[in-house]
């Protein structure tokens, strides 16, 4: 018996379960993200400064003087004959979209929790925090064969959806993700006035993937998380150390001054071009290391 809590324990540094996602609901009620853009007295509706946020098509009724042309109906009117208008009603539910880094980079660590482990509870915490608000949950999980969307829907039916989809793994396609293509995805997913936390260690930042980012932040708001692993930020000073997948050895001579060099300055150009991009386009960024406590990290 005592074996198999061993066991278990020892499995959830590496995989996350559905069980574990779950029983963050009671914790994440305890969180309170982004209040200051929450109207008091209505639960789930925010002000924003994004145009087009909450507003959802709702039917077309004939054309009146002084309606806006820009807001006419042309198929309606082309049907009819007779010109006819949009009407749009506002959404009480903001659309929370998190999308999640589930590639291979992901599955390492040296202290604490896989950061593929730790990305899943953080996006846990926050589905079930935007359930609490009233919000809609949906997001992306992404690998180098695998890219998918969930559509923002209401209720602990889309965030237990979400949190299946953050465990089980489809059928990888014929087909590799770079990062740039994941974040093209998202900007055609996200809608305009969501909420979106993109998690990840970032691994192939480049130009093209700030230039998405960017054109995300024109209409959502984003709040980047970075994952990363201590020995990522900085190697022991003297030493050889294996490491391996189980497939591969890679063996790393830390008294090698110039290599280790060169290992942490990867590190830091990568977090300081996020936190230089976040200044740069005002938006949320938060860093979590794989021995912290995803709920603290979060508060």
């Amino acid at each position: 018996m005592l074996f198999n809590k061993a066991a278990d324990q020892a499995n959830e540094l590496v995989s996350v379960s559905l069980k574990t996602l779950i029983d963050l609901a009671k914790p994440a009620s305890g969180l309170n993200l982004h209040q200051s853009q929450k109207r008091s007295l209505q639960s789930g509706a925010y002000m924003s400064r994004f145009k087009g946020r909450g507003m959802e098509f709702d039917e077309a009724r004939l054309y009146q003087p002084g309606d806006d042309i820009r807001t006419i109906d042309w198929r309606v009117t082309a049907r009819s004959g007779k010109p006819h208008t949009k009407m749009f009603r506002e959404e009480r539910e903001r659309p929370v979209f998190i999308s999640v880094d589930n590639r291979l980079a992901m599955h390492f660590a040296t202290r604490g929790v896989f950061k593929s482990v730790l990305a899943a509870k953080l996006a846990g915490l926050l589905a079930w925090t935007a359930d609490y608000h009233g919000d809609r949950i949906g997001g992306q999980i992404f690998s180098e064969h695998e890219c998918r969307e969930l559509k923002p829907q209401n209720g602990t039916h889309a965030v237990l959806r979400f949190l299946n989809a953050l465990v089980k793994s489809q059928n990888p396609i014929d087909k590799e993700f770079t990062l740039d293509q994941v974040l093209a995805r998202l900007n055609q997913h996200a809608r305009p006035g969501s909420l979106v936390y993109i998690i990840s260690d970032f691994r192939g930042i480049n130009e093209q993937t700030e230039t998405h980012i960017a054109k995300l932040s024109e209409h959502c708001e984003i709040v980047l998380i970075f994952i990363y692993d201590p020995l990522e930020s900085s190697l022991p000073n003297k030493g050889r150390y294996r490491f391996t997948d189980d497939e591969r050895d890679v063996v790393i001579d830390t008294s090698d001054q110039q290599r280790l060099i060169s290992y942490q300055q990867h590190f830091v150009q990568r977090r300081q071009r996020l936190e230089l991009l976040a200044k740069k386009k005002c938006l949320k960024f938060i860093q979590c290391s794989t021995v912290e406590d995803p709920i603290q990290s979060l508060r």
